[in-house]
């Protein structure tokens, strides 16, 4: 992720949050500071998005994460300088990379060549190697260091919990047993008074129990105690709270029982440390899960190879990846993964782009193609010139866009944050009201009843699946559809596009293929079809309308041999004459044809139907006879009418805005299916097309892929731009398809519907589950029905909430093209 000067938005990479109210304290804390327009965090990818003035020091921002007790870590980037020679020159390097905004500390090493920089958020690694160019040195990333240091550092995290929770279930299990063991199992009570004794029992308990609270449980109370002394209680507090209340509670009534009323002297320590443990392992099952919500991103950046095969000085030699440049030609073989996008130059292959484009049909490439780096050569050897490297190859762009979109914040999270906000606070006010009541209405012992309760009670309405809930399901969701060629720009348009009613579409390069082609040529009796075409090609290849220019690639297509033509004659409004071969071929309307004595009735039924299509024919004449009826168009792709299907099978209205004639445009809506024609529109008109179909508040999806596109995708409540378009297009929208293939728009629907269901779930059970035990934990069945929530099980359902919302998210991994109606 990258800091967008321009806009003014900064990224923080926030530790120690665990749940939903931690995220509106750190939301809350980023506000505050002068300067700051918006603060959104994201607790599954642990980041802060804020969009602040220029002169918002990160320093300032990353004291106030702190003041809300929590840690901003700060990021290191690897950089290899070169042209170095003295003290003076890494003074001078320090001294440049120190300047750009979010650099904390820069310290570079003459004999390593290497610059170590530290930032409090993450700062563009182009603009650093900007700052030392500018200083007069080359640099380039130490790729290595700067791509496995956070996965090492999540990995560390992942191997803390493991180790705290074996040592935590360690000391757990003896005191589980000797507590709850002589409760459940016959002659367990008996064996431990006869051996241990009462008090040897409790103190062992007492040992290993705060062991477990003040070892691997320490984590809570750290977090939890000074957000509640700042008045801003979390998860970690709850936590903090529910298990010292059990455990000073045991301690007084081992060490101290006649200061409890009489009957009251029990000991509660098998819960405090069976929650740790319990709480311990949700939190090693949500990293592992956690992991991998982000295995999309991991997986994009390792397609990339490492090193690549340049020319240099006449021979091939392996360079590091950084040290590709703009114009060097790289040669690669055959099942190998190119190294940075580029135009080929020398020979011929098959790539597949799949890794990109989600389409799996490996594309045919020859000189003058272009290539994306990371895809992979499959057949032939070839050379290409890099065109676009590092930040700026298409590989880089989207591994950004996925990153954006992944720490989107959905409108339907406002909701969450609204309602985290007084959830804890309110937790613990029914926390005391329960330990009021059981004292005041309770039955004997009434506080030990009274501690249970209230412990019950703010253990199982931690937060944590809350905060989870939401940004889980958009980060696998975003990394699913960056696997099937969906590149979502902005994260809310997954949200924007499963409400959608109406999908427009631009016409020229959308639902056609935006070139002409010859469709049809039906030749007269006595007339071979590939001897036609070649003769007509001969003539349309001395003639510049993009019609003869279809007619000569359709014979090289059909691998014609295409003779030369002589005495090339053009007329205006008519059409083309040449001799070709000995014989005089005219090609032109059917006005043309009259004009040479010719009945063209004979097509009469051939040019309805061509009409129908919305295509005009054209007629070729052999000296003097009627030979041929043509037509060239625009044909409609592939996978367009499949496209409009699928649309149509999701309850959506179809609709085409073009700037096309009226007759051709209600052609090709009669031939994909479409329900609503807007022809003849200007590209200012667009806008005004999408506002008439918007009709009564529904809300639209324009998919286009031109510069007179981009108005309208800016206006539609969600635009979807063809990845194959213009960048200007692809800019403008909200949505990109890496592929001109429309299933991707039908594909996009469905997975955002999908998500939004997954949210929904995710939301429900963090929200109505926690909602639902409360009750059960403060005692409110007890008196009718006997039934009593205890803290261990607490611990569990509060842990299985967490774990049900990240597995329940992880499924949209698995979500898949030929699902997609049932994943609905």
């Amino acid at each position: 992720m990258s800091t967008q000067a321009a806009t003014g938005e900064r990224t923080l990479h926030v530790s120690g949050m665990t749940c939903a109210s931690c995220v509106a304290h750190v939301e809350k804390a980023l506000a505050k500071v002068p300067g700051v327009e918006a603060a959104s965090v994201n607790l599954a990818t642990e980041t802060a998005t804020v969009t602040a003035a220029p002169d918002v020091a990160f320093e300032a921002l990353e004291q106030a994460v702190e003041r809300a007790g929590y840690e901003v870590v700060r990021d290191e980037t690897v950089l290899d300088i070169e042209g170095m020679s003295c003290a003076a020159c890494v003074g001078r390097v320090e001294k440049v990379l120190a300047r750009v905004p979010g650099v904390v500390d820069a310290s570079v090493n003459l004999a390593a060549r290497r610059a170590r920089v530290v930032s409090a958020g993450s700062v563009d690694t182009a603009a650093l190697i900007e700052a030392v160019k500018k200083a007069g040195f080359e640099a380039r990333p130490a790729a290595a260091a700067n791509e496995d240091a956070r996965e090492n550092a999540a990995e560390i995290e992942r191997r803390e919990l493991v180790r705290d929770v074996w040592i935590a279930a360690a000391m757990t299990l003896p005191v589980f047993v000797l507590e709850m063991g002589s409760h459940f199992i016959p002659g367990v009570h008996e064996w431990v008074m006869a051996t241990l004794g009462h008090t040897l029992n409790g103190w062992i308990q007492a040992v290993l129990t705060t062991a477990v609270m003040f070892g691997p449980g320490l984590r809570f109370f750290r977090k939890g105690v000074p957000a509640l002394l700042r008045g801003a209680p979390d998860m970690n507090a709850l936590v903090a709270l529910g298990t010292g209340a059990a455990w000073s509670y045991s301690l007084v009534a081992l060490i101290a029982p006649g200061l409890l009323p009489e009957g009251t002297a029990n000991v509660y320590f098998e819960a405090a440390a069976v929650i740790v443990t319990l709480i311990l392992v949700g939190r090693l099952l949500e990293a592992r899960a956690r992991g991998r919500t982000s295995e999309a991103i991991r997986r994009l950046m390792k397609i990339a190879p490492r090193t690549a095969r340049v020319r240099r000085d006449g021979e091939a030699v392996e360079l590091p990846i950084g040290e590709v440049a703009v114009g060097d030609v790289i040669e690669v073989r055959p099942g190998e993964k190119i190294a940075v996008d580029g135009e080929l130059i020398e020979g011929e292959s098959f790539v597949d782009e799949s890794m990109i484009t989600g389409e799996p049909v490996p594309v045919e490439k020859a000189a003058g193609d272009t290539v994306v780096g990371g895809t992979l050569n499959t057949r032939g050897a070839f050379a290409f010139r890099a065109t676009k490297v590092g930040a700026d190859t298409v590989l880089a762009q989207i591994i950004r866009m996925v990153e954006h979109a992944q720490g989107a914040k959905l409108p339907i999270q406002a909701l969450v944050d609204k309602v985290t906000m007084v959830f804890v606070p309110v937790v613990m006010g029914v926390a005391a009201l329960t330990f009021i009541a059981w004292m005041i209405f309770g039955a004997s012992p009434a506080l030990s009843f009274a501690l249970v309760c209230a412990v019950a009670v703010l253990i199982v309405a931690c937060p944590c699946a809350m905060g989870l809930a939401t940004p889980t399901s958009i980060m696998v969701a975003t990394g699913r559809a960056a696997a099937m060629g969906v590149l979502f720009r902005k994260g809310d348009a997954l949200q924007e596009l499963s409400r959608a009613e109406v999908v427009a579409f631009d016409k020229t390069g959308t639902l056609t293929l935006g070139r002409p082609q010859l469709t049809d040529l039906v030749t007269a009796e006595g007339f071979e079809r590939e001897e036609v075409l070649a003769w007509v090609a001969a003539v349309e290849r001395r003639s510049e309308h993009p019609i003869a220019e279809a007619i000569v690639a359709a014979a090289r297509e059909a691998g014609l041999k295409v003779p030369e033509a002589e005495g090339f004659e053009a007329t205006a409004g008519h059409g083309v004459r040449a001799q070709v071969s000995g014989r005089r071929i005219e090609v032109g309307a059917d006005r043309m044809m009259r004009g040479l004595g010719l009945d063209v009735a004979v097509f009469a039924g051939t040019a309805e139907r061509l009409g129908d299509e919305g295509k005009s024919p054209l007629y070729a004449a052999v000296d003097g006879k009627l030979a041929a009826i043509i037509a060239v168009a625009d044909p409609l792709k592939d996978t367009t009418v499949e496209a409009i299907r699928a649309l149509h099978a999701m309850g959506l209205k179809v609709a085409m805005v073009t700037g096309d004639n009226a007759r051709t445009a209600h052609a090709i809506a009669r031939l994909a299916g479409i329900d609503d024609v807007a022809a003849e529109v200007l590209p200012d008109g667009k806008v005004e097309a999408l506002e008439r179909l918007r009709g009564e508040g529904r809300r639209i999806v324009f998919v286009g892929d031109g510069i007179n596109d981009a108005p309208a995708l800016a206006s539609a409540e969600v635009g979807m731009a063809i990845g194959s378009g213009t960048d200007v297009a692809i800019e403008s929208a909200d949505v990109v398809l890496m592929s001109g293939d429309l299933a991707g728009v039908p594909r996009a629907i469905a997975l955002s519907r999908a998500t939004m269901k997954n949210i929904r779930q995710n939301l429900f059970w963090a929200f109505a589950y926690n909602a639902a035990l409360i009750p059960l934990a403060a005692g409110v069945f007890y008196p009718a029905f006997g039934l009593l929530l205890s803290p261990i099980f607490a611990a569990a359902a509060m842990s299985l909430s967490s774990v049900f919302v990240l597995s329940n998210a992880l499924r949209l991994r698995w979500f898949a093209v030929a699902s997609d109606r049932r994943a609905l």
